[in-house]
């Protein structure tokens, strides 16, 4: 055995950019989550830097509900060639927390206190653009409780889950 790595034959590259932190934080005095959430969605408010290191992206906010998009690519991979399971648990908490900001008034932000994911089947590449539609299940003054389900672009379930966040009062 050698010590040596093995060569790569076809190095590839991802370059990925973002926009200052300070720049993407809500200022929860001054917007509800609804508006942070649809200034992203239409392009008026830069996305946070996670979103752009994984790739997601929202396509829809309304109050309560959420939809995410990734399209899966090589740089999502485990060394099975499926998407990793920590991208898709990502895109989960991102969307299930995002439904809950998306019912918080300004003065009001949360955080994700637990997280369960069920992966149901493997997304690959060439599974085509993944959705995640994430939905609040029960929103109360200090805890909230909201469901996530991640489908292919054949609607086939890959992954569901919940989550609890906190609410606190900034």
């Amino acid at each position: 055995m050698s010590d040596q790595p093995p060569k790569e034959s076809s190095q590839r590259h991802h370059t990925v950019t973002w926009s200052d932190p300070d720049r993407c934080a809500r200022d929860s005095a001054a917007i509800s989550g609804l508006d942070y959430l649809w200034g992203i969605c239409q392009g008026r408010l830069p996305q946070p830097p996670i979103a752009r290191l994984v790739g997601y992206r929202p396509l829809a906010i309304e109050n309560g509900r959420v939809v995410f998009e990734l399209k899966p690519a090589e740089y999502h991979v485990n060394p099975f060639k499926t998407v990793h399971g920590g991208i898709l648990s990502t895109l989960l908490d991102t969307a299930m927390a995002a439904a809950v900001l998306s019912t918080l008034p300004r003065g009001k932000t949360c955080t994700t206190l637990e997280l369960k994911v069920n992966f149901v089947r493997s997304a690959t590449p060439h599974s085509g653009s993944l959705q995640c539609r994430a939905e609040v299940i029960h929103a109360g003054r200090r805890i909230a409780t909201v469901q996530g389900r991640i489908v292919d672009a054949s609607d086939r379930l890959i992954a569901h889950g919940t989550s609890t966040c906190m609410i606190i009062t900034t």
